[in-house]
């Protein structure tokens, strides 16, 4: 099946393709749909732009908004989840001595917009430190001991970009949202990996990406907005869907999605492509989540068993990417090593004062994949590091 799934990507078939969770592939088909997209644009780019764009975003927002549990009134496109993050703290008025608390397993891109942000404010940005190995309760608990009463708003990934964990997000929200914390999710590695229903997890505000395990192409993601919060929510850049907002603060014209809807001429075929993605993944993708899981589940074992590096994470917190441990004094090195003398692209990184791999498993891997990879990792740490 995983072969199968293989050739309806474009994916060079002499790399093994480990790393679909920093920049997923887009199948055939829905880069094909993505390319009609601006053939049409390019053909008669007024007619387009004036008079096909808006229903077209309407009906492929409306498709979003249905797979992720959402109100289509409640949710805009953006080009990635770290443009909807900024979006959300920029927007945020605090006061000085207001913290936003987060975690030390968030994306350092995002941490760097919060950060800004509380700067310009006055404010601070407070990261708790999670205990390993990473388990739900403990998640929860370390969490919740750090709100205090300065504490605005609470922002957190669904999965975790350098430790491919699942958290605990419904919990978080239920518990931030009872103290009236606002709680912020940054849900990059969510859709198309989890299940997602934005309104069941009670999230305030939620940014996922379609472009990672949706499969949309790259430039696809989006950014919800809970209605108790919509009139102070901001934009990416302030353009022709503010117009009629200056002075109507209440209008009818004056809603969220149409603040955002108009960003300037950009290219919106990747926007207009996603309810392709979103039908590809649920023929194709959906039927191997469980495949996928498993592999990723299998990874964690077999590394932490022959290299003796406990796993990071309790296994109740693995989708289909997992970050594994490793003894490793050069990630750089032995990262560019297993792309240019295996042919194995995946992430090798230093997290604090461990080092990680961190392989994804998308619907095109297979058992093949991972064999490639633990024997490339015994060909380069094994004899350093024999048991």
């Amino acid at each position: 099946m995983s072969a199968e799934l293989r050739r309806r990507f474009l994916l060079d078939p002499d790399v093994c393709y480990l790393n679909h969770g920093a920049f997923g592939a887009a199948p055939i088909r829905v880069f094909e749909t993505y390319q009609r997209w601006q053939r049409e644009l390019e053909r008669q780019p007024t007619g387009f732009l004036t008079r096909t764009l808006e229903p077209a975003l309407a009906g492929a927002r409306h498709e979003l908004a249905r797979y992720v549990g959402a109100s289509a009134d409640d949710l805009t496109f953006v080009p990635n989840a770290t443009t909807g993050i900024n979006v959300a703290a920029r927007s945020l008025r605090l006061e000085p001595g207001d913290e936003i608390l987060s975690c030390d397993h968030e994306y350092g891109a995002c941490d760097l917009a919060w950060r800004a942000a509380c700067e310009a404010q006055g404010a601070v940005y407070r990261k708790v430190e999670l205990p390993v190995p990473l388990t739900p309760d403990g998640v929860v608990e370390a969490i919740t001991a750090g709100f205090s009463e300065r504490t605005r708003a609470l922002t957190m990934s669904h999965i975790t970009s350098p430790t491919a964990a699942i958290l605990p997000v419904e919990q978080l929200c239920a518990v931030a949202s009872e103290r009236g914390i606002l709680t912020v999710v940054d849900g990059a590695h969510a859709p198309g990996q989890v299940p997602v229903d934005v309104r069941g997890l009670g999230a305030d505000i939620y940014t996922g990406n379609a472009h990672k395990w949706l499969v949309a192409p790259k430039g696809a993601a989006f950014l919800y907005v809970h209605p108790d919060h919509q009139r102070w929510m901001g934009s990416t850049i302030i353009s022709w869907g503010w117009s009629e907002c200056a002075d109507l603060l209440d209008h009818a014209d004056c809603s969220f999605v149409h603040r955002s809807s108009w960003q300037g001429t950009s290219d919106p075929a990747a926007y207009l492509s996603v309810p392709a993605a979103i039908s590809f993944h649920r023929t194709y993708l959906e039927p191997r989540r469980g495949a996928c899981g498993q592999l990723a589940l299998d990874a964690r074992a077999r590394i932490a068993e022959r290299f003796g590096c406990p796993p990071l994470l309790a296994a109740e917190m693995v989708g289909q990417f997992v970050a594994c441990p490793i003894p490793c004094d050069d990630p750089a090195g032995l990262h560019d090593r297993l792309i240019a003398e295996h042919g194995i692209e995946v992430p090798v990184f230093a997290f604090g004062d461990r080092v990680l791999i961190r392989p994804s498993f998308a619907g095109y891997n297979g058992p093949r994949d991972l064999e490639r990879l633990l024997a490339a990792l015994e060909a380069e740490l094994g004899q350093r590091h024999a048991p």
